[in-house]
């Protein structure tokens, strides 16, 4: 088992270690020279560090240490020590490496900035750790109060923005929040990847040959729910039995996978829903990143 657990602490590592010299030169190199924020505890971290001149590599480090606790009891502990390594990682990296300001724009601030950031929070989140503990926050609080994470979220990061806009101006905040918002799209592409799957549900008559050409030709698993179709408005008390066909598939495959059904029926009742993870069964393996 060690041998085949080293490989994984190895890939694990480097996208931690990658993750923060990203993360890092987001912030030297573009955010903290403009006067930028993020939203979470790196928003947080960066606004201290605005209105009172703390040294941002000792806050960021400083501010994450209550989620770091909290995640050890939320989530376990061994992941907790590993982003507890990670943000001091963070740290030393803003503390000790010298990254060039690379722009003043703020535009290209404000994107490129976000995208940096968020491929360096992505690429941790897949070494098994976090560089922003606002999501363990969300976690501890959703479970006493009646908000979901993503509006916990949310309403942190609004108190964040507003403070902002208050002490810094009003454009500094609207470029900010468009800074987070193409940071949390880059964390959701570097986590899910070009491959992100899809599932596909396809209800029709023609289910038989269906079946066979998405295992035979498509190289797909399938599962097949049994169901009952007709209950129209004017025969209502008419039905027939059905096979409910469900796959997953990328969502490269999607467009392929619809005109395959076209061509066998195109009456068929097709639809899709997003699938954040998928493991075991039939799957293509998904592509390293």
């Amino acid at each position: 088992m060690k041998g085949l657990n080293l490989p994984q602490w190895v890939i694990d590592a480097f996208y931690t270690i990658t993750g923060i010299l990203f993360c890092g030169f987001a912030l030297k190199g573009f955010l903290v020279p403009n006067k930028f924020f993020d939203g979470g505890v790196t928003g947080i971290s960066l606004l201290l560090h605005e209105l009172y001149h703390f040294n941002i590599a000792y806050v960021i480090v400083l501010v994450n240490i209550p989620f770091i606790i909290m995640g050890s009891f939320q989530v376990n502990r061994r992941f907790a020590f590993r982003t507890l390594a990670a943000v001091i990682g963070l740290g030393l990296c803003l503390q000790f490496i010298h990254y060039p300001q690379i722009t003043s724009d703020k535009l290209l601030v404000s994107i490129f900035g976000g995208v940096f950031m968020g491929i360096g929070v992505g690429l941790a989140m897949r070494g098994g750790c976090a560089l922003d503990g606002i999501e363990v926050l969300a976690l501890y609080t959703g479970k006493r109060i009646s908000f979901t994470i993503s509006e916990i979220i949310l309403g942190i990061n609004i108190i964040i923005f507003l403070i902002a806009a208050v002490e810094l101006g009003l454009p500094t905040a609207l470029y900010s929040i468009l800074t987070y918002y193409t940071a949390s799209r880059t964390i959701n592409f570097v986590i899910e990847g070009l491959e992100e799957y899809t599932g596909v549900t396809i209800i029709s008559g023609q289910s038989q040959i269906i079946k066979e050409r998405l295992v035979m030709e498509l190289g797909r698993g399938i599962t097949v729910y049994k169901g009952e179709r007709g209950f129209l408005k004017q025969s209502f008390d008419v039905s027939q039995p059905v096979d409910i066909v469900f796959t997953v598939v990328t969502r490269l495959e999607v467009r392929r996978l619809r005109n395959l059904v076209h061509d066998i029926d195109d009456k068929a009742f097709v639809f899709t829903s997003s699938i954040k993870e998928a493991a075991g069964g039939v799957l293509k393996r998904r592509a390293r990143h």
